[in-house]
């Protein structure tokens, strides 16, 4: 167990159709090393799926994150974007300057000023979004646990038992950013390249190439390291 002196604050944001569920194996870990772990559900997924709408956007994603630091007096945390949190945390910077310490990218979207995630979105989520618009639906299925690379089988069933559907609000919007996230002093780019995924590979590529930032590869797991490889993870952030 970490001392006093050693604990850290982690919050982690879950990916697109995941919940605070998916962090349970780190969290539990980490919990156990002495640091505080919060794991917030962002609005519409998980067990908040019941408050979907077609009022969720980015926005209301960002203000989730935000109002975790704000209602339990976060300060020295260290914030974690899995997939397409990564959009969530990048925002969520612009009003959470001063509170992190540490940022980590986990096999994440990492987007600029300006962008939108509609625009980032592969062939088959494409689809699946066009689709949903066409119908007049407010949402999009999740990902399951064979396009994931989840490595186990009885984590696979877990997964695709918890998966729930993504609302297509969040990937409309520009996210607007001022250089908050670039000014974070520790920040870390962790690729999981089992998954293919074109944009992930530039994101580490672009981070290799800044010095401003660490990365680090996770070789043997698939989108979902906190499922594939918590113990892996959990020494990753530990040594932020």
């Amino acid at each position: 167990m970490s001392s006093a002196a050693d604990s850290r604050t982690f919050v982690l944001v879950h990916g697109a159709g995941h919940g605070g569920w998916v962090w349970r194996h780190v969290g539990d870990r980490l919990a156990a090393k002495g640091h505080r772990v919060f794991t917030p559900t962002l609005t519409g997924l998980g067990e908040r799926s019941h408050l979907l709408s077609a009022s969720v956007t980015l926005e209301t994603h960002i203000t989730d994150v935000e109002n975790v630091f704000e209602w339990e007096d976060l300060t020295d945390a260290v914030l974690v974007g899995h997939s397409y949190a990564g959009w969530v945390v990048s925002g969520a910077m612009e009003r959470l300057e001063g509170r992190v310490s540490a940022l980590v990218y986990l096999d994440a979207f990492l987007p600029d000023d300006g962008q939108r995630g509609m625009d980032f979105l592969n062939a088959a989520q494409t689809e699946a979004f066009n689709a949903a618009r066409a119908k007049g639906e407010v949402s999009r299925p999740g990902p399951n646990s064979t396009a994931l690379r989840i490595q186990h089988p009885e984590d696979a069933v877990w997964v695709d038992r918890k998966i729930t559907r993504q609302p297509i609000g969040v990937s409309l919007d520009p996210l607007h950013l001022t250089g908050a996230r670039d000014r974070v002093a520790t920040k870390l780019y962790i690729r999981a390249p089992l998954f293919p995924q074109p944009r992930f590979d530039a994101a580490l590529a672009r981070c290799q190439a800044d010095p401003s930032w660490k990365t680090a590869i996770m070789e043997n797991c698939g989108h979902d390291p906190m499922v594939d490889a918590p113990e892996a993870l959990v020494a990753l952030l530990e040594k932020l």
